[in-house]
């Protein structure tokens, strides 16, 4: 696959430790919140950069919107209190000129902003020669395009350190998460950028305090590189997404029950078992694509038997018959139902394409 623009400008010295930890309250509502929070958070050791949401671009109109740039003063302070790092969320070129007006050290680019490329290229054209480091969030919804479309743009304007917020993706209907995570989305990102800096926001994910542990746990489980986490003082009072911050103390519990794994390890024992492992996979895959093959030559088959015979490519009953015997099937062999479906989707569209060919020529 050729490289991008992305891919050949976007790589990065970014700041900070492995893993990184971001975090701070969702939005800066007072002077004495927002330094409270930060220097409880510092106490507890975990805590590499603090966070705050400044301007807070809101579903509706009349919704807290942030206190605005009278919150970075505070945020400064905490900063000189504390020692840490600071970042916040910008979306406008007025935003970005506030923020490093006032020493912010790192700037973020939110989901909402990440979707309209008028606004990231506003961004990038403030950010043209400033040497500041920007991690930008993926888009409301699942483009991977738009999401590596900003990197492009922030990459050409000369940003040097890039990083990636996984933060989950809208979906229409309830579900157990405010955002879907989607995580094959920020892993094809990982696998086309690997040398960008990618955390995890179990926060905006979850949209409430029970899962962040577990979601916390499955980004660190997939290699990503740090966690940006809400934290208030009193986050049932908090002006905006309440349900989905804790105190700094649970957060400082929650940290420390994670198990924090490496990528790779040199003991020659490990990488000989996974090697040998890893090649039963090599064998299996190529076992399973040969048939694959066999099975699509069958369906070009069929469709040639259905061209003579007038026979429309879809056959709606045999199709649920086969999705019914997968899934029984599947279940016996410990696979689940979503899992066969998507599969049997993608084979079955696969030989409607196939057949269509046939049925066209």
């Amino acid at each position: 696959m050729p490289h991008t623009e992305a891919q050949t400008a976007a790589t990065t010295n970014f700041p900070g430790k492995k893993p990184l930890i971001i975090s701070g309250p969702c939005s800066a509502e007072t002077e004495e919140q927002l330094l409270t929070t930060c220097t409880q958070l510092a106490a507890t050791g975990r805590v590499d950069m603090l966070r705050a949401g400044i301007w807070k671009p809101r579903t509706k109109p009349g919704m807290f919107e942030g206190i605005g740039t009278k919150g970075l003063p505070w945020l400064q302070k905490a900063r000189q209190l504390t020692g840490l790092p600071t970042t916040v969320e910008v979306a406008t070129p007025k935003h970005v000129e506030d923020a490093l007006a006032f020493d912010v050290d790192v700037l973020w680019i939110g989901a909402r902003t990440t979707v309209n490329p008028f606004s990231v290229q506003a961004l990038a054209d403030a950010l043209r020669g400033v040497k500041v480091p920007v991690f930008i969030k993926n888009p409301v919804h699942p483009d991977l395009e738009l999401w590596l479309g900003a990197v492009e743009r922030l990459a050409k304007a000369g940003v040097q350190d890039i990083g990636l917020i996984h933060r989950g993706f809208a979906s229409y209907g309830n579900t157990e998460y405010r955002n879907a995570p989607m995580w094959h989305l920020p892993i094809e990102m990982k696998r086309r950028l690997p040398d960008l800096p990618l955390i995890c926001d179990p926060s905006h994910i979850c949209g409430n305090r029970t899962g962040l542990a577990a979601v916390a746990q499955q980004s660190i489980d997939l290699g990503f590189d740090g966690l940006m986490l809400e934290s208030h003082i009193d986050p049932d009072n908090a002006w905006s997404d309440a349900k989905q911050q804790v105190t700094p103390q649970r957060l400082a519990e929650l940290l420390d029950g994670l198990i924090w794994r490496q990528e790779t390890t040199d003991q020659q024992e490990f990488l000989t078992v996974l090697a040998r492992l890893r090649e039963q996979i090599n064998q299996l895959d190529d076992e399973i694509l040969h048939l694959l093959g066999q099975r699509m030559q069958v369906a070009e088959s069929i469709g040639r038997y259905k061209k003579e015979n007038d026979i429309t490519i879809l056959q709606t009953s045999r199709w649920n018959e086969i999705l019914e015997r997968g899934i029984r099937k599947g279940d016996q062999l410990g696979l689940t139902a979503d899992f066969i479906r998507k599969y049997f989707d993608a084979v079955h569209l696969e030989s409607i394409n196939r057949q269509n060919s046939v049925m066209n020529k």
